[in-house]
């Protein structure tokens, strides 16, 4: 799964790297521990009123939660690959409400003696990990649409695989573009971006490396989410 992610390119940056507008006003700096329930940025692309493909970038809430849910029931904050373009609940968002999640890593956990140990998963590179997600929207007591998302997370592979066996599903440059195409899929195009995707993300799995960090990281609520020390390597005794 993930179920904790860093990214620590600026708002302008993830602009600049996605050559995408802000949806709305977004200030967005280096955040070290990202957690579920919190907003974190996504990319998005529609064609508005003139028939212009936009692409975006806008805050969401990570845990999806579509309009028919009910307030107490789950929020998934990944989405399994193997069913993702098929189960009910994300079957209409991987349709027609694709995302790209931009991170710069990823944290597990490893069970040991003394506790939960973490480890940061992240390129070999300092490049932006673009993970494909979901979204969905919910019109709020304001009138306005607060957008959700999910992360797709696929059976972990390489170094990813020696700490948990699930990752997210990563996209390379070339697919970036169809993933965030808009328009609905019908089941002949879901199920050829879905192997499309598995083969890509397959391979980017083989670009990341881990090394464990430190155990503060593990409290959400005590945690300095600004701290870059937060990804520092920690040798174990």
């Amino acid at each position: 799964m993930c179920g904790r992610y860093v990214l620590e390119i600026d708002a302008e940056g993830q602009m600049r790297a996605y050559a995408a507008q802000p949806a709305r006003e977004l200030d967005w700096y280096p955040i070290f521990s990202i957690a579920p329930r919190t907003k974190a940025p996504v990319v998005r692309e529609y064609v508005d009123e003139s028939g212009q493909l936009q692409r975006t970038l806008e805050l969401a809430r990570w845990g999806f939660q579509p309009s028919w849910a009910k307030e107490k029931g789950p929020r998934p904050i990944n989405a399994r690959f193997e069913t993702a373009a098929s189960n009910g609940m994300f079957r209409a968002a991987f349709a027609s409400s694709r995302a790209v999640v931009p991170m710069s890593g990823y944290y597990e956990w490893v069970e040991t003696e003394t506790g939960k140990q973490p480890y940061y998963v992240h390129p070999t590179d300092e490049r932006l990990l673009h993970a494909a997600g979901l979204t969905t929207a919910a019109q709020n007591a304001d009138g306005e649409w607060d957008v959700s998302f999910t992360i797709i997370t696929r059976e972990a592979r390489d170094a990813a695989g020696d700490v948990h066996d699930r990752m997210p599903a990563f996209l390379d440059e070339d697919l970036l573009a169809d993933w965030l195409a808009p328009g609905k899929l019908d089941a002949t195009g879901r199920e050829r971006l879905h192997g499309e995707l598995g083969d890509v993300s397959e391979r980017q799995a083989q670009t990341l490396v881990t090394h464990p960090v430190d155990r503060r990281v593990n409290n959400t609520r005590t945690v300095n989410r600004t701290d870059p020390g937060l990804i520092a390597p920690l040798i174990l005794g």
